[in-house]
């Protein structure tokens, strides 16, 4: 499992289930990245070099969705 430094600027956790699986999305808007893990921490989606808006455009496309934010002071587990 890796340990994600919640408490750096830009970077946002969402979880959701989708076909029976738990997956995971870690986006930082000043590294410009996006990576979606499933249940068992294996890397399924990877981009680099998105640009602040790009990656702002899918965290709201991600709330739009009620995918659950987890918070830097909750544990994940409450949201499942």
């Amino acid at each position: 499992m890796r340990l994600i430094n919640m408490s750096a600027k830009g970077i946002k956790i969402w979880i959701w289930v989708q076909n029976n699986r738990i997956l995971k999305a870690i986006s930082n808007q000043d590294a410009g990245t996006l990576i979606i893990y499933d249940d068992y921490d294996n890397i399924v989606l990877k981009r680099t070099g998105l640009s602040r808006q790009q990656v702002k455009t899918i965290e709201f496309i991600f709330s739009a969705y009620n995918l659950k934010r987890i918070d830097e002071n909750k544990e994940p587990f409450t949201y499942l």
